[in-house]
C-alpha cells in the first residue's frame, strides 16, 4: 500500500475515518487495485493512487454518457434507442413483414419511428399514423388513402387531434407495403410516433381566411421538411408538438403545444400605447409560446420573444435541439419541455437557444402588439366565405373523426368537383373543402347533409372530440368514441335548445389525447369500483381567447349516466345564464361547489 493510503493526517484526519474503517477500506480498495489501477487528482491538485483522495479514476474507462446523463441511469426506451437506432431498422421491418411476425417490446417502440403502432391487446394489428404538415391533402392522396384502408386495413380512417390521418387493422405481413404505398402517394409516416416531433399543425384556413394576418402553410411545411432531413431531430426525450397560428378565425390550438408560434401585428399605435421602440419596422411577427401540455394542466406561456416570419423555422430547430440535449432521459413522466422549463426557467432556455442562432432574438411585451381577434367557435363546420372573392370553404363534420373508405372517396370527389382538389384536416377531427365557388356551396352542403355529415355549427356533433378509446388503444379505460357517439345521438334527438356551440371532449386516460381539460365539457375515462366504465367530469375549459383548464365537478360517473348528466348541465345553463353569456363564462362564474349544487 502507498504512504498516501496509510497516512493518518492525509486520510483519517481529513475524512474522519476510524482506524478500523481505514483497515477495511485499505483491504477492499487494495483488492480492487489488483483488478484496476487507480490514478486520480486529489483536492489539492496532486496525482494520487488512492481512491479515498480522488473522486474519479482517470485510469479507468469513462462511463458512457448521453447528453450528460450516465447510460446506466437512462430509461429502458433510451437504452433501446442506443442499442439500435430506430431509423435504421428497414431490414428488420422487411423481415417481420415476410414472417408475418409481431414485434417484441423494444421493437414495438422502435417501429413507431416509422409510424407503425402495434396496438395489442386492444387490436391484434398495426395502426399507421401519417405526417400531414398543416393538415393539407390532395384529392388524389385521399383517394389513395381510402384504397389503402380498404385493401390493407379495416376499411376506415381517423382524423386526429393533430390534423392527421391514422389507418387501423393492418396485418403484420403488410407493414412494408403500407409504407411503400404512402411514399408512392407523396406521403410519409416517418417520425410520427414515439420520441419525435409530431405532425406540424397550422391554422386550417391558412391562405384563404379573410381575417388572417399571415399564411402559415410555408412555415409548417418548411419545418416538416427540415425535420425529415435532420436525423438529430429524432430521438428526443419524449414527444414534441409544434403549431403555427396565422391569426385567423379558426383556432389552431397553438397554446396546447410545446412550442406555439402565434402571429401578431405590431403597429406604431400599439407601440405608442406602451412607449416602446419597435424591434424593427411595424408589421407582422410571431410571438413564441412555450411549454403547453394540457394533459398536465398547463398551457404554453408567452416568452416575450418576437420573431420575424423568416426566422421561425430556425428558432424552432434551435429550441428542439436545446430540449433534445437537456431534457430528462431518466424519467418518462418528467421528459416533456414543460419540466425542463420548470427546472431551468424560461430565461435560461432562451439563452441556450440564442447560443445556437446566428441572429439575435427580439423581445417585446405582448401588450405592445395588437390584441388577437376572437376565434369563431365551430368555424370549422359549415360554409364560410373566403378572402378570395366568389369562393367559400365548407367545413365537413365527421363522426368523431372517423371516415369509412367510401366517405373518403366521396369527400375527395367533392373536393375535385366543387373545389380545387384540396382538403384541409383540422385539430377538431374534421375536414374542410376549400375554394368552392359560391354558386356551388348550397348544392355541396345539401349533398353532404344527405350523406350524413354534420353541417350545422350549433349541432352537438360539431363540437365533439374523442380519442381512440379502448377499442384501439391499450391505455384507455373506456370506449370513448362509442360513448361520445351515444351522447351526440341523445343530444341531437333531444335538442336541448342551446343556441351556442359547445365543445365536448372525451379522453380515455390521463395522456389526454383528446385534451379533455380544454373543452366546455370534458370526460376523463376511468374504471369504477365494480369494473364498469365511467368518467370524471370537468367543466369550463377552453383554448385561445377562452383559454383555461376545466375544473373537475363530478367523479366516477357511470358511462350510461353521462347523457342524462349532460342534458341536466345544458338545461341548467340555459336557465341560469345571463344575456349573451357563453358556457365557459357561465361555468367559471360559479365555484365548483355551486355547480355541484346546481346540477345535483
Amino acid at each position: 500500500m502507498t504512504n498516501e493510503m496509510s497516512t493518518g493526517k492525509d486520510m483519517g484526519e481529513s475524512r474522519g475515518f476510524s482506524e478500523e474503517q481505514k483497515r477495511c477500506l485499505e483491504e477492499t480498495l487494495g483488492g480492487l487495485a489488483q483488478l484496476l489501477p487507480f490514478a486520480g487528482v486529489s483536492a489539492d491538485g496532486r496525482i494520487t493512487a488512492s481512491p479515498l483522495l480522488a473522486p474519479v479514476n482517470l485510469a479507468a474507462p469513462a462511463e458512457a454518457m448521453l447528453h450528460g446523463t450516465p447510460v446506466g441511469d437512462l430509461t429502458k426506451q433510451e437504452k433501446w434507442k442506443l442499442d439500435e437506432n430506430p431509423l435504421d431498422i428497414w431490414e428488420k421491418l422487411v423481415a417481420h413483414a415476410e414472417a408475418g411476425r409481431r414485434p417484441d417490446e423494444p421493437d414495438t417502440f422502435r417501429f413507431k419511428y416509422h409510424g407503425l403502432f402495434y396496438v395489442a391487446p386492444a387490436q391484434d394489428s398495426f395502426m399507421v399514423r401519417l405526417r400531414v404538415p398543416a393538415g393539407i391533402l390532395t384529392a388524389h392522396q385521399m383517394h389513395g388513402l381510402a384504397d389503402l384502408a380498404s385493401d390493407l386495413g379495416g376499411g376506415y380512417a381517423h382524423v386526429t387531434t393533430r390534423a392527421n390521418i391514422q389507418i387501423r387493422e393492418l396485418k403484420p405481413r403488410d407493414i412494408v407495403r403500407v409504407l411503400v404505398r404512402l411514399q408512392e402517394l407523396g406521403l410519409t409516416s416517418r417520425g410520427s410516433g414515439a420520441d419525435n416531433i409530431r405532425n406540424i399543425t397550422a391554422s386550417p384556413t391558412s391562405g384563404f381566411d379573410p381575417g388572417e394576418l399571415i399564411d402559415v402553410r410555408p412555415f409548417a411545411k418548411g419545418l416538416h421538411h427540415y425535420i425529415l432531413n435532420h436525423r438529430d431531430l429524432y430521438g428526443l426525450p419524449r414527444k414534441f408538438n409544434i403549431a403555427f397560428d396565422g391569426g385567423g378565425a379558426v383556432c389552431a390550438a397553438a397554446d396546447t403545444n410545446d412550442i406555439g408560434f402565434v402571429a401578431c401585428r405590431v403597429t406604431r399605435e400599439s407601440l405608442a400605447r406602451r412607449g416602446d421602440q419597435p424591434p424593427a419596422e411595424p408589421g407582422i411577427y410571431f410571438r413564441v409560446q412555450l411549454g403547453g401540455i394540457t394533459g398536465h394542466k398547463d398551457f404554453a406561456r408567452d416568452t416575450g420573444l418576437l420573431a420575424r416570419p423568416s426566422e421561425i423555422v430556425a428558432v424552432a430547430a434551435a429550441m428542439v435541439r436545446v430540449f433534445s440535449e437537456n431534457g430528462d432521459r431518466t424519467d418518462r413522466k418528467k421528459a416533456r419541455l414543460k419540466y425542463l422549463l420548470e427546472k431551468w426557467g424560461a430565461e435560461k432556455f432562451i439563452e441556450e437557444t440564442q447560443r445556437r442562432l446566428a441572429f439575435p432574438l427580439a423581445r417585446l411585451p405582448v401588450e405592445a402588439c395588437e390584441p388577437p381577434r376572437p376565434f369563431a367557435k365551430h368555424g370549422w363546420i359549415g360554409p364560410h366565405r373566403q378572402a378570395q372573392a366568389g369562393l367559400s370553404y365548407v367545413g365537413v363534420g365527421l363522426s368523431l373523426g372517423r371516415m369509412s373508405a367510401r366517405q373518403m372517396h366521396q369527400v375527395a370527389d367533392f373536393a375535385a368537383e366543387h373545389g380545387s382538389g384540396e382538403l384541409r384536416l383540422t385539430v377538431w377531427q374534421n375536414l374542410l373543402i376549400p375554394h368552392v365557388p359560391d354558386a356551388s356551396v348550397g348544392t355541396l352542403v345539401r349533398i353532404l347533409q344527405k350523406l350524413g355529415f354534420s353541417m350545422d355549427p350549433a349541432a352537438a356533433a360539431g363540437g365533439f372530440v374523442a380519442c381512440t378509446g379502448n377499442a384501439g388503444c391499450r391505455y384507455s379505460s373506456t370506449d370513448t368514441k362509442g360513448h361520445a357517439a351515444q351522447l351526440a345521438r341523445h343530444l341531437d334527438k333531444r335538442r336541448p335548445g342551446i343556441d351556442v356551440p359547445i365543445n365536448v371532449h372525451f379522453t380515455g386516460c390521463p395522456h389526454s389525447c383528446a385534451q379533455h381539460y380544454c373543452g366546455d365539457m370534458g370526460f376523463l375515462g376511468t374504471r369504477l369500483g365494480d369494473g364498469s366504465e365511467g368518467y370524471h367530469v370537468v367543466l369550463g375549459g377552453g383554448m385561445g381567447d377562452e383559454q383555461g383548464i376545466a375544473r373537475e365537478v363530478f367523479r366516477g360517473v357511470r358511462a350510461g349516466d353521462v347523457p342524462g348528466l349532460v342534458s341536466r348541465v345544458l338545461d341548467t345553463y340555459g336557465r341560469d345564464r345571463r344575456a349573451g353569456e357563453t358556457f365557459v363564462a357561465w361555468s367559471r362564474r360559479h365555484t365548483v361547489g355551486e355547480l355541484q349544487e346546481l346540477l345535483s
